[in-house]
């Protein structure tokens, strides 16, 4: 090792550097960047495809026609009133069940051996292939319940999807809310219940409504569960009831893919361009609700 001397007549021993350390670092920091550089520009490849291919198809006569055995007058009108009624009522099932789960779990529930076995088939819920919820709206839903192949039969095999995320994400947010707003509210005067409902889960519900858009984008894309449980692929009337027939965007551009004509590729690509822009409307609304609640969270705190 190089040495010095300082005033004192001290030997100072400087270390090498260590350059393997720096090399490995250097590596890692290109093979990240690679990664970064081929999966957006994977991203970028499909949707520049996608846009060349379902651009020219977009139309009005698109958007409001019923599906056709001729691609040129094909259209999205039942598959989209298919997802948005599936999703509306995924919505209103899923969100107040998950969320009275988690506030029961962390507010009220006793940490035992129960309660951990709970926490555990959640998480393992939340990474169960979409499928086996399919296989159990099936046998559940469809065939226990009576439900046929309808729109709650598929709306309910969503929320039960989609539920496990709700719930992980509303705790995680309850979770964070500082003990100090509890102990507040209670030398106050105020009851368990009241301080959940005024200060816990308004300080929550940001965090809890990131975990929703996530759950709800899944649920707006997925196809596995709603063919398994017998979703129809060529429906062409609107959904008139909770038990009407239906099918979805996601069923839709899967019925036109596997179609041998162009035509009905571009439909596709058409289908694709619109589940996307949905995807990002509900997103985007949902993002300035939570932008807009924490903004009067911290106002209110100061």
């Amino acid at each position: 090792m190089p040495t010095m001397i300082d005033r004192y007549g001290w030997i100072i021993t400087k270390p090498r550097r260590k350059s393997k350390l720096k090399f490995v670092e250097i590596l890692f920091a290109i093979g990240v960047a690679i990664s970064l550089v081929v999966g957006l520009g994977t991203l970028l490849a499909l949707l520049i495809d996608v846009l060349r291919d379902g651009l020219p198809r977009l139309d009005w006569q698109f958007l409001t026609s019923f599906p056709s055995r001729k691609p040129a007058s094909a259209g999205i009108l039942a598959a989209l009133g298919g997802s948005i009624g599936l999703i509306v009522i995924t919505i209103v099932v899923a969100v107040p069940i998950g969320i009275g789960a988690a506030i029961f779990l962390e507010e009220y529930s006793r940490k035992n051996w129960i309660s951990d076995l709970i926490e555990i088939n959640i998480a393992n819920l939340a990474g169960t292939p979409s499928i086996i919820y399919g296989l159990l709206g099936l046998g559940l839903f469809v065939r226990l319940f009576h439900l046929s192949r309808s729109l709650l039969a598929g709306a309910l095999t969503l929320a039960l999807l989609i539920l496990p995320v709700i719930i992980i994400a509303a705790r995680e947010s309850i979770r964070r809310v500082p003990q100090t707003i509890r102990e507040a509210s209670f030398a106050l005067g105020a009851t368990k219940w009241q301080t959940i409902r005024d200060h816990v889960l308004p300080m929550a519900f940001p965090g809890t409504l990131t975990g929703i858009i996530l759950a709800v984008s899944r649920a707006l894309g997925e196809t596995a569960p709603l063919i398994t449980m017998g979703a129809l692929t060529y429906v062409a009337f609107l959904p008139d009831s909770l038990m009407s027939p239906f099918t979805a965007l996601p069923i839709q551009v899967f019925n036109w893919i596997s179609r041998p004509q162009k035509g009905f590729h571009e439909n596709a690509a058409a289908g694709i361009i619109v589940l996307l822009v949905v995807t990002f409307l509900l997103n985007a609304f949902a993002l300035y609700l939570r932008d807009r609640l924490q903004k009067n969270n911290g106002a209110k705190s100061m």
